[in-house]
């Protein structure tokens, strides 16, 4: 039962922005810590941020200052807006949970492809 669907990735320039959007179900928006995660080519995914469900936010420091993580409550959807984009930012990218993080239950993700 796929709880978290992943869309918004494309191929762009180096420079660009891209939002990715991770919509789910009504509980697990209400109750649980969302997390965008990137696998670049070849090697392990990495979180590169996250929101808890009051709103807290964390960025792993290699996109610090250029991704920002948002909630629509509205729409139980969380956003990743993506600027200035990297070569280095190509991979696929997953929302996820802690629970189904630790139980490696993944969706599809979205491809971000980033031309230098």
């Amino acid at each position: 039962q796929v709880q978290l669907v992943e869309s918004g990735g494309g191929l762009v320039q180096a420079g660009e922005s891209l939002r990715l959007a991770c919509a789910t179900s009504r509980s697990i928006f209400r109750d649980e810590s969302i997390g965008w995660h990137h696998q670049a080519p070849g090697k392990p995914r990495e979180l590169v941020a996250g929101i808890t469900n009051g709103g807290s936010t964390y960025y792993a420091t290699s996109v610090k200052g250029r991704f920002t993580i948002s909630r629509d409550n509205a729409k139980n959807t969380v956003y990743l807006q993506m600027n200035s984009l990297k070569p280095e930012d190509t991979g696929v990218y997953y929302c996820n949970t802690p629970d189904r993080v630790a139980g490696d239950a993944w969706g599809q993700g979205t491809q971000v492809t980033v031309s230098s």
